[in-house]
């Protein structure tokens, strides 16, 4: 992967434990190392197909100015995770931030934190067959897009299916997104139960009616075995109001262990319940 990088950009802000780090503010040097495709911009030799550098330093510039942290770990983690949910050609970033002027009572160079981040493609089922079904989707997406560590970038239609097993209860209301995330996959979990929580989700009956169900479908191409999370979702081959909107946005995303298509393991599902 091609790289830029900025080097010890100089910034005066007020980051630090010591109310007078916040008060008075001191200075600091960003380092950005930002891993994309330059290929087109070398063939081209075309500025719209690379990224900026003088706009990136004023990003950071003014990121690092209008916010106070007391950590400069804060502040390296909330400035990668921004610059890789604004700038879609960054894949993956390394935020080096220096404190030349370190309260320690030592003569000292300099104190760094060094943090690397990757942008993570998700993708998100959403269910509900519980009072306003659309209006608890609506949210869901709305509260995903609204964390700052994710952005919601393709939805699909909504679709009514019936009931999956053997719970009586109403008809669901189904979609699916696609989400690019800095979280890793237990962190993104949690959130997603923070968000059905806040949605009075209950955990009474397996399979049972809900407000709004949330499941991490897959994330990039890699598979998590946990005692509370399976990547790719354990049964996703076998639910047809899962694959049908994720045929939508996503139709030739492989599944990593089955390695089948998504469009594949739909068509396939439908031959079998066509013999039915």
């Amino acid at each position: 992967m091609d790289q830029i990088i900025i080097q010890d950009l100089s910034i005066y802000a007020k980051h630090g434990v010591y109310m007078e780090e916040n008060i008075l503010g001191q200075q600091f040097l960003v380092s950005v190392y930002m891993d994309l495709d330059l290929s087109r911009a070398g063939q081209t030799d075309s500025l719209e197909h690379t990224l900026d550098y003088g706009k990136i330093c004023h990003f950071v510039t003014k990121y690092m100015q209008s916010h106070t942290f007391k950590l400069i770990e804060a502040a390296a983690e909330h400035l990668a995770q921004e610059l890789l949910l604004t700038y879609d050609p960054i894949k993956k970033i390394r935020i080096k931030v220096k404190k030349p002027w370190a309260p320690i009572g030592l003569p000292i160079k300099n104190v760094c934190v060094s943090v690397d981040r990757t942008r993570h493609s998700v993708y998100l089922s959403l269910g509900s067959n519980m009072g306003d079904r659309q209006a608890y989707l609506d949210q869901g997406i709305k509260e995903v897009d609204a964390l700052d560590s994710c952005k919601v970038c393709e939805r699909s239609a909504v679709i009514e299916t019936e009931p999956y097993g053997d719970v009586v209860q109403e008809r669901f209301l189904n979609c699916v997104i696609r989400v690019e995330t800095v979280l890793n996959p237990q962190q993104l979990l949690e959130k997603l139960h923070e968000i059905e929580a806040r949605a009075d989700r209950k955990r009474e009956v397996h399979w049972g009616p809900r407000t709004l169900d949330l499941d991490i479908l897959f994330y990039d191409h890699v598979t998590v075995n946990s005692p509370n999370l399976t990547i790719p979702h354990a049964d996703l081959h076998n639910r047809s109001f899962v694959l049908e909107p994720l045929c939508e946005i996503a139709p030739w995303y492989q599944h990593p262990v089955l390695h089948k298509t998504v469009r594949q393991l739909y068509d396939g599902l439908a031959k079998d319940d066509a013999w039915l």
